[in-house]
């Protein structure tokens, strides 16, 4: 007398779980976009460092009463400020020597501005802005 068994057989079960695998293997990256999150963070890092050394050098600024001088000396590193007290703008001299590394970073613009874009990746408009005049630094984080 035969038994009449329901169910899957093991096979049936290992080809659903393969199928199930490539599927998610070839749809997942398509709903997690971790490029653009970890460009964004880095900008944003970035930000946070022109925004402390924009800081630090206004404070050595006020600290030597230095109204009325062009430069700082941040960690043995000349900075040139503005009359502020804040670094100046542009791709040199003056918030670039501050920040004293702007790897993985590309630094354009001219005096009170500077804009900070990453080398790899992203367009124009992934960016952190810093403005000599305020000492403050937006993030556009568009196309990133």
């Amino acid at each position: 007398m035969r038994t009449r068994q329901s169910g899957f057989t093991l096979i049936e079960l290992v080809i659903v779980i393969v199928i199930l695998g490539l599927l998610a293997a070839t749809a997942l990256p398509r709903f997690i976009n971790i490029t653009h999150d970890a460009r964004l963070a880095s900008v944003q890092g970035v930000a946070g460092g022109v925004r402390g050394a924009a800081s630090l050098a206004k404070a050595q600024f006020i600290v030597t009463g230095s109204s009325g001088a062009t430069s700082v000396t941040m960690d043995g590193v000349s900075v040139a400020v503005n009359s502020s007290g804040y670094p100046t703008g542009g791709s040199g001299g003056g918030i670039v020597s501050a920040m004293q590394g702007t790897d993985g970073y590309t630094v354009t613009g001219t005096d009170p501005s500077a804009v900070f874009q990453p080398v790899n990746g992203g367009s124009s408009t992934c960016q952190a802005a810093y403005d000599a005049n305020t000492g403050s630094v937006t993030v556009s984080s568009g196309g990133c």
